[in-house]
């Protein structure tokens, strides 16, 4: 494994996807947490009086049942089957509620991601040198620390509330049923959401340091962004061959066409730049072949060995070979320069 040190370079869009392929993202289960039990104290609070009604008529159900009824094994499973039914619908909206800002917490974290890649079998989860090093690895410490210093934190915060309704507790002996539970599930809410507030501030500190170190972990060395490049680009050494070989095959066609042009335009001798004009094939005279210093000799070269005539026309030349590319014709504004090389060319020719 590359050092830590030398992973200097940030992640690269494929290595984040490749990592999100596995399903390697910035994730906190504490934001998860937190959100499900302030999603569940929210319920609570709203539902809390229908809840602690129907709770109130099942105590009651159960206790009248249990005096009246006989306790055969049939009975017991019958009313247990019943309680639970009825516990389930007054529960339900609380564990829904507490499931669904869960899965939103979860959603708002990573969006929408089904990965198969940590169901794969792995030889280094089942290693017991492997699984010995990740239970005293940095990681390992830290989450125990951080869940030792949750239950602490939660522990202080649930001991206050109830600390500050100790006195009532006792008091409740003389209450009427409905009036207890209507002091615990007040009691019961506020420590849920003291909770769940002090979590959520935990959870925000902690999805930071997920965060943080999710982009440590997915840096990368030099070497491997070399490597990336290779695999996505192609091989750099490669690449400049193949347009080494792209220039040699243009240059190839080049010289060819200088038999054929009408003029060869020059500076005279660091540019040379050909032209040709077919007045029934072209609209305007066309750039054959162009180049600069040993290139600009070859053409005057081949120009001289065919017979084709050779200009000097310093300024002509410059803009010929800035302006126009080969195999393109000429601009409109070079029509009258480029019109009096080929009438004097013509003349030389005796076509005039």
């Amino acid at each position: 494994m590359p050092d830590e040190a030398e992973r200097t370079e940030k992640a690269t869009p494929r290595r984040r996807q490749e990592a999100r392929r596995r399903g390697s993202v910035a994730k906190s289960m504490e934001v998860n947490s937190a959100l499900a039990l302030l999603g569940g104290a929210s319920v609570l609070y709203l539902w809390g009086g229908h809840m602690l009604k129907d709770m109130a008529e099942l105590v009651r159900g159960v206790l009248t049942e249990v005096g009246s009824t006989r306790l055969t094994p049939v009975e017991v499973q019958r009313c247990a089957l019943a309680w639970l039914g009825i516990l389930g619908g007054i529960l339900g909206p609380v564990l829904a509620a507490t499931v669904a800002f869960g899965l939103a917490a979860n959603y708002a974290q990573v969006g929408v991601l089904f990965s198969g890649e940590p169901l794969v079998p792995r030889w280094d989860r089942i290693n017991p040198a492997a699984g010995f090093r990740r239970i005293l690895s940095r990681r390992a410490l830290f989450e125990l620390l951080k869940g030792v210093f949750k239950v602490a934190v939660v522990g202080w915060v649930a001991y206050g509330v109830l600390r500050g309704r100790m006195e009532k507790f006792f008091e409740m002996a003389d209450w009427e049923l409905g009036e207890a539970l209507g002091f615990i599930a007040s009691t019961a809410f506020v420590v849920l959401l003291r909770s769940g507030v002090v979590l959520l501030f935990l959870a925000i500190l902690d999805y930071g340091f997920q965060r943080w170190e999710y982009e440590r972990n997915l840096r990368m060395t030099r070497q491997e962004l070399k490597e990336e490049f290779r695999q996505t680009e192609g091989d750099p050494l490669v690449k400049a061959r193949i347009r080494s070989l792209q220039r040699q095959l243009v240059r190839s066609r080049m010289m060819q066409a200088v038999p054929k042009a009408d003029v060869v335009v020059t500076n005279p001798t660091l540019l040379a730049v050909a032209l040709m004009y077919r007045p029934e094939e072209m609209e305007a005279p066309e750039v054959v072949a162009k180049g600069a210093r040993k290139l600009a000799e070859r053409i005057k070269k081949i120009a001289l060995e065919h017979g084709v005539p050779i200009v000097e026309d310093p300024p002509l030349a410059r803009l010929l070979y800035r302006k126009v590319e080969v195999g393109r014709q000429i601009p409109v504004e070079l029509y009258q320069a480029v019109a009096k090389v080929l009438a004097y060319v013509y003349k030389l020719r005796g076509e005039v």
